[in-house]
């Protein structure tokens, strides 16, 4: 039977660090599922979903453990299960550009949250707008909208939400 284990690392950035991490992983018979690996800073994240048999965790936890302190890095590994999916969602993409100001991530997510509706992916930027070098943020998420929403209401309520923040905005179904 298969293990599931999520890996997050945090480290310094340089050269060679998936190396380091993903070679510890095949050494350990585990496999990557799934993953996410940005710079923020000067540091580097790494999230995975890993797959393996019943003894990976325990030789991932050690490999990783050794590569931790060589590298001086932040390591947690949870053994987690298979994702419970909704059937009765429509995958949905929200997209948002806007002047950057305190406080998108959290409207945009409590409006989400109070209608029970789950992000399941969530990824942001800052950046300077091309000619004006305005201090710009964009947001593009996966929603999992049930089936019995009532989409054109909620699609109105979200451009309202939208409005008053004065957020550019995009919602709509994510097609195959």
């Amino acid at each position: 039977m298969s293990q599931l284990i999520v890996l997050s690392v945090l480290g310094t950035d340089r050269p060679g660090i998936v190396k380091d991490i993903s070679k510890s992983i095949l050494d350990c018979g585990g496999n990557i599922e799934e993953s996410r690996m940005t710079s923020l800073g000067a540091e580097f994240a790494v999230l995975m979903l890993i797959s393996g048999n019943w003894h990976t965790p325990t030789k991932l936890e050690k490999a990783l453990d050794e590569l931790g302190k060589e590298h001086n890095l932040s390591i947690n590994l949870k053994k987690t299960g298979a994702r419970n999916d909704r059937e009765d969602c429509i995958p949905y993409g929200v997209d948002v550009i806007c002047l950057d100001q305190a406080g998108i991530v959290f409207n945009l997510s409590e409006f989400f949250a109070s209608r029970d509706i789950e992000i399941s992916d969530l990824v942001t930027r800052r950046y300077a707008a091309p000619h004006t070098g305005a201090p710009m943020f964009s947001v593009q998420m996966t929603v999992s909208i049930p089936a019995s929403a009532p989409i054109g209401q909620l699609r109105d309520n979200f451009h309202d939400l939208c409005e008053q923040l004065n957020l550019d905005s995009i919602l709509e179904p994510i097609k195959a």
